[in-house]
């Protein structure tokens, strides 16, 4: 399974009430779950700043990560940012090994 982050944005219309936010988050999930059912939720976050919400999400590809976004745009009148991710742990042995880079001691 790939790891997949998403970004959020509601618009001004999707919402008229925080009550309306948890029939649209279920209607989602649901279709969601119905849609894409190998979808593994990792982590929700609200969040601060250009976005509402984070999503951390795992699916076995990007055909996939792109139907849970597309789900989310429609049921949430939304905009989304979708992006592939690797845990730290994994790219640090991914990269261990990896020949060495420029010597920006000669750059000084």
């Amino acid at each position: 399974m790939q790891t997949f982050v998403m970004l959020t944005r509601l618009s001004p219309e999707a919402l008229n009430s925080p009550k309306h936010l948890e029939e649209l988050e279920s209607k989602a999930v649901k279709c969601i779950s119905t849609e894409c059912p190998q979808v593994k939720w990792v982590h929700n976050f609200a969040i601060l700043g250009g976005c509402d919400y984070l999503d951390i999400f795992q699916a076995p590809d990007m055909d996939t990560a792109i139907k849970v976004a597309t789900i989310v745009r429609t049921f949430g009148h939304a905009s989304t940012e979708v992006w592939g991710a690797v845990e730290w742990q994994k790219y640090k042995a991914m990269i261990r090994h990896l020949p060495g880079g420029v010597d920006l001691s000669a750059i000084r």
